[in-house]
């Protein structure tokens, strides 16, 4: 179960400006639509090792990582969790259109570290894309650039040599190799984590 993340006025402050801060680095809005997203944000706190969506459940709402470090996966037929994704404080997690199929979640989250989120109601979400032009195209611009994302790993995978794939690796996510498992990190890059600890020794200065 979520824990509620915000416990007095100086707490909620400053959860709003870091999302004006996510937003404002993605695509700025007007007062009045970041207004209307506040009103809307839910606060959660999740510990280390917390599944906070699951596969196959329900969950309708949209996320800002405020604090701490989560991914995304699913589990093969044999039982091994393969990471998708990694999501670091101050980005946002995959729209909520792009997850789920009729409301229902086609992927895991997990925070690997303890986490802070803020959350909004998918549904009332949708509403303020419909009524603010520039809440649209923050959304639109979320939904794009996961899109980009998505298909730069697939074209890595496809194309790329595991060398390559970790150099890419560290350039987008700096020290991550220091906070989580390196199991994460070898199903992320499609390699064993026999084969990803030979080439962080390779690629050791």
């Amino acid at each position: 179960c979520p824990r509620v993340a915000v416990t007095n006025e100086y707490q909620k402050n400053e959860a709003h400006n870091m999302i004006k801060e996510i937003i404002k680095s993605i695509y700025p809005i007007s007062g009045n639509g970041m207004t209307a997203i506040e009103k809307l944000a839910e606060y959660e706190r999740f510990s280390k090792g917390e599944v906070f969506i699951k596969k196959n459940r329900h969950n309708e709402k949209e996320y800002f990582v405020l604090e701490g470090i989560c991914k995304s996966f699913v589990t093969n037929p044999e039982g091994q969790e393969i990471t998708i994704s990694f999501f670091l404080e101050n980005m946002i997690l995959s729209p909520s259109s792009i997850r789920n199929v009729k409301g229902v979640s086609n992927i895991s989250f997990q925070a690997m570290t303890d986490i802070r989120l803020a959350s909004l109601d998918a549904a009332k979400f949708e509403e303020l894309i419909r009524n603010h032009i520039d809440i649209r195209n923050f959304a639109n611009t979320v939904l794009q650039n996961e899109l980009i994302t998505k298909v730069e790993k697939e074209i890595g995978l496809a194309s790329m040599a595991a060398k390559e794939r970790l150099i890419i690796f560290r350039q987008k996510y700096p020290l991550l190799e220091n906070l989580i498992p390196h199991t994460d990190i070898a199903t992320y890059l499609g390699i064993t984590t026999v084969s990803l600890s030979r080439l962080r020794k390779e690629l050791a200065p």
